[in-house]
């Protein structure tokens, strides 16, 4: 039993509220009433009572990681890369000392350096995984104290496209694999990574696969002859060579205000915008994005010539006004 009578007339509490992996907690007391309520505070509290504080520091559980999980993920080294970042900035912790008010300040401080709010959220979202990882490999028994942390509220992106005229210009500006890629990337709406490391077999009759996608699902968009002809190659190596800090001086010839950190992402606003513009569904257009979610689609949904214009015909006067 939890609670006994000793001999001598007091009572003993002898319970493990965490089973094997916490401490054994035994304690006496004089009158039964106080070790019932002592147990009970101690099954409530019982991650915080009579186990073992788990002094490693982030960086020694990144290696873990590392070891078990992230060594076997398709973009292992990026994250670990960027776990790294984040772990120094937090100053490399012991996990029993990482909790919300050390997170709130970390934050804090960042937003001050002008970091985005968006970013912040992204690394912690990502220290999260890699301790969730660890508690589901059993390599860590400690809490979470990213969980319940409310993310910071962050701004909604400018997005900015080119118009036909500016996209002539740039093609004026291009010449060889650079005005290729850039053909590419405005007929499919592809991202520049997508673009720049396709290889010949990707395009096969009238149509683009994707391999190395964000999400990493293959995706396969039609593209016109023409295009077909002009970028295809039977080389088994990626098709373009271009230097991607040559190519951004010249769009930001072409377009001066480019919003901070899209550069080359312009080319799949300006493909996704005009597809809308020009009648395009937005399902479809979802499809060809490759966006897992609608409500990422949805932001260009307001540059449909008919968006919302059901509200005119559907409405209960069906558009007119009685006099």
């Amino acid at each position: 039993m939890a609670i006994r009578k000793c001999d001598d007339g007091r009572y003993l509490v002898d319970i493990r509220p965490l089973g094997r992996r916490g401490s054994r907690i035994r304690r006496l007391f004089n009158r039964k009433t106080e070790a019932v309520a002592y147990e009970r505070y101690t099954v409530i509290h019982a991650s915080s009572i009579g186990t073992k504080q788990d002094r490693r520091v982030l960086s020694q559980l990144l290696a873990l990681w590392w070891l078990y999980h992230g060594s076997t993920l398709k973009n292992g080294a990026i994250e670990k890369r960027q776990l790294t970042k984040t772990i120094k900035a937090l100053q490399d912790p012991p996990m029993n000392r990482l909790n919300k008010r050390i997170l709130l300040e970390h934050r804090t401080e960042r937003l001050s350096k002008g970091v985005s709010a968006s970013t912040i959220n992204r690394d912690l979202y990502r220290l999260s995984g890699m301790l969730t990882a660890l508690q589901k490999l059993e390599l860590l028994s400690a809490e979470n104290p990213i969980k319940g942390l409310p993310p910071l509220k962050e701004k909604t992106p400018e997005m900015t496209f080119l118009s036909q005229s500016e996209i002539q210009q740039l093609l004026a500006l291009l010449e060889g694999d650079e005005k290729r890629v850039a053909l590419l990337c405005l007929s499919t709406g592809a991202r520049w990574s997508e673009a720049v490391n396709l290889k010949g077999r990707q395009v096969l009759h009238g149509r683009v696969t994707f391999l190395k996608t964000k999400n990493g699902k293959q995706r396969t968009v039609p593209i016109s002859q023409e295009l077909e002809a002009m970028i295809k190659s039977d080389t088994s190596d990626a098709l373009f060579q271009v230097d991607y800090e040559t190519f951004c001086a010249k769009l930001r010839q072409v377009k001066k205000d480019l919003p901070s950190g899209q550069a080359t992402h312009v080319l799949r606003h300006t493909f996704a915008s005009h597809f809308m513009m020009n009648g395009g569904n937005i399902v479809a257009l979802q499809q060809i994005l490759g966006h897992a979610n609608i409500q990422q689609t949805m932001a260009y949904a307001h540059l449909a010539p008919d968006y919302l214009q059901f509200a005119i015909t559907l409405n209960p006067l069906k558009g007119k006004c009685p006099s």
